[in-house]
C-alpha cells in the first residue's frame, strides 16, 4: 500500500530518491561529456592524428547523435519503460565512453562519439519526465533546481576539468572518468526505481518512416549549423545539399509526423500555447547558454592570453552564483506569479549580457565578475518557472514526448546560436578591423608617424581590438534577444499548483 502524508500526497520511499539521485548523476555525465573534450581537442587531435577540420567531428558526432535521439525518447521510455531506458541509456553510454578512450584512429573515436551521445541524449529528458511523475506539485520546483543546477553548471564545469585531467594525466581519463560512476547508476536505477511499466505493443507499430525522417532532417541540420560557418555556409556544396535535404525531410517530417496514427513523436503537444510558448523559451534559453559558454573562453583565451585553469576562475562566478540562486529561486516560486519570475529572469540574463558587451582589452576578473554573477543568478529563475509553465498544464500521459520536445529546442537552441556566432565573428572581426584601418589614413600626422613604427605591431593590435569590439556586438545580441523575449510571456497561461495534474 502506498504511503500519504497529511496532504494526501505520496511519500516517496528512500529507494525512489536514490534513484532519482543517480538519474541526476547520468544527467550530469550526459551533458559534461559535451563540453569536457572542448579545452583538450589538440591533445586528442595529436593523439590520433587527425587534422584541425577533422578533429572537429569529435564534437560534432556527439551533438548530431544527441539531438536526434532527444526527440525519440518519449516513445522510447513508453515502450521500454522509464527503468529499462534510462539503465540501458548509461550502460552504452559507459560502454561507449570506455571505447572512446582506447579509440586507436579518428574513425574509431567518432563512431564510439557517436553511439555515447546516442545514449546520452535519452538521459536528459528522461530525467525530467521523472520529476512530474515520481513527485508530488509540492517538491517539483525543487527537484526541477536540482536538475537546472546540474544541466546549467555541467558545461561550465567540463572544459575546466577537461583541461586539468589532460594537463595531469592524459586524454584517455576524460572518458575513464565515466565507467566506474556509470555502472554505479546503472545498478542503483535499475534496483531503486520502477515507476512505469513497457508497453511492448508498440513495437508491433513502429513509425519506421518518422523515425527517418527525423533522422534525416534532425542529423542533417545539426551538421549545417555545426560545420557551416567554417565551410562558408552554401558556398560549400555539402552544406547546399544538406540544408535542401534537411528542409524538405522536415516539411515530411511535419507532414507524416501530423497525419500517422501512431506517430513517433506526437506534434499535436504544440497545440497547448504553454506548451508552444515554453518551447520557444527553452529555445532562447539554449541560445545564451551554449553560445556564452563558447564565447567566454574564447575570448579569456585569445584576447587575455589566459589558460583553462584560469579560464575556470572566471567561469565558476556564474555557476557559484548559479548556486545562491537556487535558495532564494525556491521560495520566491511559492509567492510570485511563475510568469513574472521568468520575466525577471530573462531580464537579469540580459543585463549580464549586456554589461559583458563593454569589455575592453584591458578588462579583468572583476569587469567579468558583475556580468557573471548576473547571470548566474538568473539562471534558476529562468529554468524553475520555465520548466513548470511549459509542462504543467499537460496530460501525465502526454509528458514523456512533451518533455523530448522541450529539450530538443534547447539543443537547437545552442547549435543555432553556436552557428550564427561563429559567422558573425567572421564577419564583424573583418568589419571592425577595416573600420580601424581605414581611421588612420597615411595622410594625416598620426598616420605619417605610425608608418614608421613596427607595421606588423599596430596591425595586431588593430586585430586585438577589432575581436573586443565584435565579442562586445555579440553579447549585445544576445541580451537583446534575451530582452525581446519578454514579448511573449503575456501569452502564456498562469500556472497554479491547483493546475498542475502532474504528479497526481
Amino acid at each position: 500500500m502506498t504511503a500519504v502524508n497529511e496532504q494526501g500526497e505520496r511519500i516517496l520511499t528512500t529507494g525512489e530518491w536514490i534513484g532519482f539521485f543517480s538519474m541526476a548523476i547520468g544527467v550530469f555525465m550526459a551533458v559534461l561529456d559535451i563540453q569536457i573534450v572542448a579545452s583538450s581537442l589538440q591533445e586528442i587531435q595529436a593523439g590520433l592524428s587527425a587534422t584541425q577540420d577533422e578533429i572537429a567531428w569529435v564534437q560534432t558526432s556527439y551533438l548530431i547523435a544527441e539531438v536526434i535521439i532527444i526527440p525519440l525518447s518519449g516513445w522510447l521510455g513508453r515502450v521500454f519503460s522509464t527503468r529499462y531506458l534510462f539503465v540501458l541509456s548509461v550502460g552504452g553510454f559507459t560502454l561507449a565512453s570506455l571505447a572512446c578512450a582506447f579509440a586507436w584512429n579518428l574513425p574509431a573515436m567518432i563512431v564510439f562519439r557517436c553511439i555515447q551521445g546516442f545514449f546520452g541524449g535519452a538521459m536528459i529528458p528522461m530525467t525530467f519526465t521523472i520529476i512530474f511523475i515520481l513527485f508530488p506539485p509540492r517538491l517539483q520546483p525543487t527537484m526541477s533546481i536540482v536538475l537546472g543546477l546540474i544541466v546549467t553548471m555541467a558545461p561550465t564545469i567540463g572544459p575546466v576539468l577537461g583541461g586539468y585531467l589532460t594537463d595531469t594525466f592524459s586524454w584517455q581519463l576524460l572518458f575513464l572518468i565515466n565507467v566506474i560512476p556509470g555502472f554505479i547508476v546503472c545498478f542503483l536505477v535499475f534496483t531503486f526505481l520502477d515507476i512505469d511499466k513497457p508497453d511492448w505493443g508498440l513495437l508491433k507499430k513502429i513509425d519506421f518512416i518518422g523515425i527517418a525522417l527525423i533522422t534525416i532532417c534532425l542529423g542533417s541540420l545539426q551538421y549545417v549549423l555545426e560545420e557551416g560557418a567554417r565551410d562558408q555556409w552554401f558556398e560549400d556544396d555539402l552544406i547546399l545539399t544538406l540544408t535542401v535535404i534537411a528542409t524538405i525531410s522536415g516539411i515530411a517530417m511535419f507532414w507524416w509526423e501530423l497525419t500517422n496514427s501512431h506517430p513517433i513523436i506526437d506534434l499535436y503537444a504544440f497545440k497547448n500555447r504553454n506548451f508552444a510558448i515554453g518551447c520557444a523559451f527553452s529555445f532562447i534559453l539554449g541560445i545564451g547558454l551554449y553560445t556564452i559558454i563558447y564565447l567566454t573562453p574564447i575570448y579569456l583565451s585569445s584576447i587575455k592570453g589566459l589558460n583553462s585553469l584560469q579560464i575556470g576562475y572566471y567561469l565558476m562566478v556564474v555557476g557559484l552564483f548559479q548556486l545562491v540562486s537556487a535558495f532564494i529561486a525556491g521560495p520566491l516560486e511559492k509567492t510570485l506569479d511563475l510568469r513574472l519570475m521568468l520575466c525577471l529572469g530573462m531580464c537579469m540574463f540580459g543585463l549580464g549580457s549586456w554589461l559583458n558587451g563593454e569589455l575592453t582589452a584591458e578588462s579583468g576578473y572583476w569587469e567579468f565578475f558583475l556580468p557573471q554573477a548576473i547571470r548566474g543568478g538568473a539562471l534558476m529563475l529562468c529554468f524553475l518557472p520555465i520548466n513548470t509553465l511549459t509542462l504543467g498544464l499537460l496530460p501525465i500521459e502526454e509528458i514523456k514526448n512533451a518533455s523530448g520536445l522541450y529539450n530538443l529546442m534547447r539543443n537547437l537552441g545552442g547549435a543555432m546560436g553556436l552557428a550564427v556566432a561563429n559567422t558573425l565573428m567572421l564577419t564583424l572581426n573583418k568589419t571592425h578591423y577595416g573600420a580601424l584601418r581605414e581611421s588612420i589614413s597615411a595622410t594625416d600626422e598620426i598616420g605619417q608617424h605610425v608608418t614608421q613604427i613596427d607595421i606588423a605591431r599596430l596591425t595586431a593590435l588593430a586585430w586585438r581590438e577589432a575581436e573586443v569590439m565584435t565579442f562586445n556586438n555579440l553579447f549585445q545580441i544576445i541580451a537583446f534577444i534575451f530582452l525581446s523575449a519578454l514579448l511573449l510571456a503575456p501569452f502564456l497561461k498562469k500556472v497554479e499548483k491547483s493546475d498542475a495534474i502532474l504528479g497526481e
